[in-house]
């Protein structure tokens, strides 16, 4: 794919590294390497045992990027924001039966140590979908899709609204698509269905599925119809990258909606989802002297000051 706009990141319990090796080793495509390393000095008290050690893990899923950072058990992935696996049958040469044996390898491996959230089986939606929460935490929804339908990426990332943000889906994708419309290729509202009747805590008109992409990357967008709220939070986050300060205030004054999850760059929109708001080459501008003590202090980041 092109330039990747959005990459969400996954916190990781101080096994950063190990995780990725683990996704390099099951899915298909798919390498990681360690990106940056925590600075020697500078860290605040709760990060000084990781000095040194690996910062961020970069992941690369056939040319999908996914970042995992390593730091301590503040947060732990969840069911809000998932992980779409694609597989169709036309990345096997059209063979559905290749393709269904790929998804139920990957399938077993991410199930090993992990929990099944809906068991892998046939639904109206999909001949064969199942989602696993792996040993780590991190949600898949591993599906077969149709090869006669629109063509979609491998990876997804999949945002599904409840509690406070239940009924959302839509005003959030719209909201999104709005706010990142000047992204190379554009941006758009794909497919949507709703789930016509009440369904847990999701009403009629609430979105089942959804879809919008910005750039060339697509997203779903979901409202919870299980009964169960699970939330977002900084488990896995989006970062958005930034060309300069300006966008950085444009997308800072659009996302952060709650003060109190201002810190170096992190925001939280008015849904709950959890954003990095950074600029492109971050890493570069953290080897000044002294950058990163000036990044943790920071709520919004000003390049200049760091």
């Amino acid at each position: 794919m092109g330039q990747q706009r959005i990459t969400p990141h996954i916190w990781c319990h101080g096994n950063a590294e190990e995780v990725g090796a683990f996704y390099a080793s099951v899915l298909p495509s798919t390498r990681s390497r360690i990106e940056s390393r925590y600075p020697e000095t500078g860290l605040l008290d709760s990060q000084r045992p990781l000095a040194g050690e690996p910062l961020t893990v970069g992941v690369d899923i056939d040319g999908y990027r996914l970042v995992l950072i390593n730091a301590g058990d503040e947060f732990t992935p969840g069911p809000s924001l998932s992980f779409v696996l694609n597989f169709d049958p036309l990345m096997f040469g059209g063979d559905e039966a290749a393709a269904r044996a790929g998804l139920g390898n990957i399938w077993r491996e991410l199930a090993e140590g992990g929990k099944e959230l809906m068991p892998l089986g046939e639904y109206p939606f999909s001949k064969r979908y199942g989602w696993v929460q792996d040993r780590f935490g991190v949600n898949w929804q591993l599906m077969l899709t149709d090869p006669a339908g629109d063509p979609r990426p491998f990876v997804i990332p999949a945002l599904m609204f409840d509690g406070a943000a239940q009924g959302s889906a839509a005003q959030a994708a719209d909201a999104y698509v709005a706010l990142f419309a000047g992204t190379p290729g554009g941006s758009e509202i794909g497919h949507r269905m709703p789930y016509g009747e009440p369904t847990g805590k999701a009403s009629g008109e609430a979105l089942a599925f959804g879809e919008f992409r910005i750039g060339e990357q697509w997203f779903m967008a979901s409202d919870n119809g299980s009964g169960v709220d699970f939330g977002f939070d900084c488990g896995v986050s989006l970062e958005a990258t930034c060309d300069d300060q300006a966008e950085i205030d444009r997308l800072w004054e659009a996302l952060s909606s709650e003060p109190r999850a201002e810190q170096c760059g992190w925001a939280q929109d008015r849904f709950g989802v959890s954003w990095q708001i950074v600029p492109a080459h971050l890493d570069r501008l953290l080897e000044r002297p002294g950058a990163y003590d000036r990044l943790m202090r920071m709520k919004k980041i000003v390049i200049d000051e760091l």
